[in-house]
C-alpha cells in the first residue's frame, strides 16, 4: 500500500477524520472506532494494531491481533498502543516490553524524538502508574546529562536571575557601596541560593490530585507537538511520530523553569540533581567570601579609601583639599573698594588745598561706601568658610558612617554565610528525596 497521502486526497481526509474520531473515543473511554473501509492506512501494521487496541479496551484477548501488528512493525505498534491506552485512561494495561520497545534508548548526544517525549509526558502525569514513571526515571538516569553541562544554565532555569541590584540592610544609606562587585557578589549569591531552595521546595512538595492520582490527562488535537495526543494523531495519519527532535538538555531545562508542569519538573530536578547541588555549593562559596580589607568609594564626588579601622588619612586629606578648592569661589582683590578709598583720599587733599570746596564731605561718603563694600566681601568670605566647614564635616560624617556600615555588613556576612549553609543542607535533603513515583 502507498503511504503517500497526497496521491489519494480522499483517503488522506478519511484518515484525518478517523484520527479525530479515535482521539474523541479514547478521551470518552469508549472503544476505538474501526478503520473506515476507504481509508488507506499509512502502514499495514495499523489495522491489526487498532484491532488489538479495541480488544484491550474491551478486556478481550488481543494476542493474535497484537502478534500480527508486531510482526509488521513492532516499534510503531508499541508506540501506538502505549499512547492510545494512556489516552483512554487504561495505561496500566500496557506490557513493560511494549513501553521499552516504544521508548527506545536515550543518549546525551542523541536528540529526543517526539515519540519518546510523548511517552515521557504521559508517564510523568501518571498514565502508566508508578512503574511507568520509574521506567522513565531509569532511562533518564542512565544518561549522564549533568557531567558536561554548565551549572549556570541549570541555575538560570530553576531560579531566573533578577537584574536589579540587591541592597543589604547594612548598606541602605550607602547604595553605591552595595554596587561594588566584591560586596554585591555574596549578597546576590545568597539571594539566588534562597530562590533556588524555594523553587526546589516548590517542586518536591507537589501533591497528587485529590482523586488519588487516578485522573488521566485527556489529549487534545490542538496540543503541542510533543504532547501524546498530537504524536498519536500523526502516527495514525502518516505512520510516523514525526516532529522536531530536540536535545535532552533542552527538555530538562524547559521542565525546570517556573510555570512548568510540577510533575515534569520533579523528574527533571531528579536528573539534574548532581549539577544543581554543584551550582548551590558554588553559591555557598560565594557567600562565604570575606569582605575586602579596603574599598574605594566616592564621597561628595571624591574618592576615599575606607578600611575597617577608619578612613585612610592620606585619601581623606586629599579629598578635603579638593573639596575645599572646589567649594571656595575665586575672588579677586576688592578693587571697587580700593578705588573709593583712593578717590576719597584725593578729595581730602583737595579740601586742604581749596577749603571752600565740599570735598571733605564727599570724601567721607566715598570712604563709607568703600568700607561697606569691604564689609560685604568679608561677610561673603565668612559664608564661604562656613560652607566649606559644613562640606568638610559632611565628608567626615559620610566617611565614618560608611565605615560603620561596612562593619555592619561584615556582621551580616557571617549570618548570610550561616543561612547559606542551612539552605544548602535543606537543598541537599530535597534533592536526595527525589520525585515521588506515585
Amino acid at each position: 500500500m502507498s503511504t503517500d497521502l497526497t496521491a489519494t486526497p480522499q483517503a488522506g481526509a478519511e484518515l484525518h477524520r478517523y484520527a479525530d474520531a479515535l482521539l474523541a473515543a479514547l478521551s470518552a473511554e469508549a472503544p476505538p472506532p474501526p478503520l473506515p473501509q476507504h481509508a488507506e492506512p499509512p502502514g499495514p501494521w495499523l489495522p491489526p494494531a487498532v484491532e488489538a487496541l479495541a480488544a484491550l479496551v474491551r478486556g478481550d484477548d488481543a494476542l493474535e491481533a497484537l502478534g500480527r501488528a508486531a510482526q509488521l512493525d513492532g516499534r510503531k505498534t508499541a508506540l501506538f498502543l502505549c499512547l492510545a491506552l494512556a489516552a483512554s485512561g487504561q495505561g496500566d494495561r500496557i506490557h513493560a516490553s511494549w513501553f521499552g520497545t516504544a521508548f527506545g534508548d536515550l543518549a546525551a548526544g542523541r536528540p529526543v524524538t517526539p515519540g519518546q517525549r510523548a511517552l515521557w509526558l504521559a508517564a510523568a502525569r501518571g498514565a502508566y502508574g508508578p512503574a511507568g514513571k520509574i521506567f522513565v526515571l531509569r532511562k533518564l538516569d542512565a544518561v549522564a546529562v549533568s557531567a558536561a553541562s554548565d551549572p549556570s544554565q541549570w541555575l538560570r532555569a530553576l531560579a531566573p536571575d533578577e537584574p536589579s541590584i540587591a541592597v543589604p540592610r547594612s548598606l541602605t544609606d550607602f547604595p553605591e557601596i552595595a554596587q561594588l562587585p566584591e560586596l554585591a557578589r555574596p549578597v546576590h549569591a545568597a539571594i539566588q541560593l534562597s530562590r533556588l531552595r524555594g523553587r526546589c521546595v516548590e517542586i518536591t512538595t507537589v501533591r497528587e490530585e485529590r482523586d488519588g492520582g487516578t485522573h488521566r490527562p485527556r489529549p487534545s488535537g490542538t496540543d503541542a507537538e510533543g504532547e501524546p495526543a498530537a504524536v498519536l494523531r500523526r502516527l495514525v495519519v502518516s505512520g510516523e511520530a514525526d516532529g522536531t527532535a530536540r536535545p535532552l538538555t533542552d527538555y530538562l531545562l524547559a521542565d525546570l523553569r517556573p510555570g512548568s508542569d510540577p510533575r515534569l519538573a520533579a523528574i527533571a530536578l531528579h536528573v539534574a540533581a548532581p549539577i544543581v547541588r554543584s551550582a548551590a555549593e558554588g553559591l555557598v562559596q560565594a557567600t562565604q567570601a570575606a569582605p575586602p580589607a579596603e574599598i574605594t568609594i566616592s564621597l561628595l564626588g571624591h574618592d576615599v579609601v575606607l578600611r575597617p579601622e577608619g578612613p585612610d588619612p592620606a585619601s581623606l586629606a586629599a579629598a578635603e583639599k579638593q573639596l575645599t578648592a572646589e567649594s571656595t569661589p575665586t575672588r579677586g582683590l576688592p578693587w571697587p573698594a580700593y578705588g573709593l578709598f583712593t578717590l576719597g583720599a584725593v578729595l581730602v587733599v583737595a579740601a586742604f588745598l581749596v577749603p571752600a570746596l565740599p570735598a571733605a564731605a564727599v570724601a567721607l561718603l566715598l570712604s563709607a561706601a568703600g568700607a561697606y563694600l569691604l564689609w560685604q566681601r568679608r561677610a561673603r568670605e565668612q559664608e564661604d568658610a562656613e560652607y566649606v566647614a559644613t562640606r568638610l564635616s559632611e565628608l567626615h560624617e559620610l566617611a565614618e558612617g560608611a565605615v560603620w556600615a561596612l562593619h555592619e555588613y561584615a556582621r551580616e556576612a557571617d549570618k548570610r554565610a550561616q543561612t547559606a549553609a542551612s539552605d544548602l543542607a535543606e537543598l541537599t535533603r530535597l534533592l536526595r528525596r527525589g520525585p515521588r513515583a506515585a
